[in-house]
């Protein structure tokens, strides 16, 4: 019952801050690099939905394992609108930054999120059962990782370069996200605890948000 009011209020919380905070960048802002982080916000918001409020209700009834499709489900959503999430930050990030050309560059993002969404599509993944296969878990998140490598490479060179500091702590964020996410993939499968890691990998996509926020914020100062 613990883990139960404990996870509800916390996932309630995180989506309604990403939902609010996206819709509210996406719909009130003006210029497109707001608009993109509201877009980014409210995907990342919605996407996780598909996953954290069947898994609110497992715990509230059944459990997890009984109601394994949908969370299965769950993941696979998130699984997708995840890979987007980071495809959106990407051209944050050339926006941000006025990147100009640089074509072979987002041709790999593209191929690698094409690559990562094409994996999460094989049946292979069993999706639906509440074991599915750690091979295609590994599999599915390779590409997903080169795309989280070259963020934090990309902001990292451009913070250095300009000094930005509404961004300044993007790499160390999407770092921690991955971080914590790998090893859930790895070993949750054996050792249930790992998944606790779940909640600080959150907690560093609330952190984006909030960097991407003060876009928002200073457009509205201005």
């Amino acid at each position: 019952m613990a883990q139960a009011i404990g996870e509800t209020v916390f996932d309630i919380l995180y989506l309604g801050f990403a939902l609010l905070a996206g819709l509210t960048m996406l719909i009130k802002g003006k210029s497109p690099l707001v608009k993109k982080a509201g877009l980014m916000a409210a995907l990342l918001g919605a996407g996780d939905a598909f996953h954290l409020v069947p898994r609110s209700y497992a715990l509230w009834t059944a459990g997890l394992e009984a109601n394994a499709a949908a969370l299965g489900f769950g993941k696979f959503v998130t699984s997708i609108t995840m890979t987007v999430f980071y495809l959106i930050l990407y051209y944050i990030w050339r926006e941000r930054y006025q990147v100009q050309g640089r074509k072979e560059l987002t041709r790999t993002m593209w191929a690698l999120a094409a690559l990562r969404i094409g994996l999460c599509l094989l049946p292979q993944n069993q999706w639906l059962i509440y074991r599915q296969p750690l091979a295609f878990g590994i599999l599915r998140n390779i590409p997903f990782a080169v795309i989280g490598v070259l963020i934090i490479v990309l902001f990292a060179q451009e913070i250095r370069r300009t000094g930005d500091r509404v961004f300044r702590f993007m790499p160390l964020a999407v770092g921690l996200s991955f971080g914590f996410y790998l090893p859930v993939v790895l070993f949750s499968g054996v050792a249930p605890a790992v998944g606790m890691l779940m909640i600080p990998k959150t907690m560093a996509y609330v952190w984006i948000v909030l960097m991407c926020r003060k876009l928002y914020v200073q457009e509205r100062s201005n």
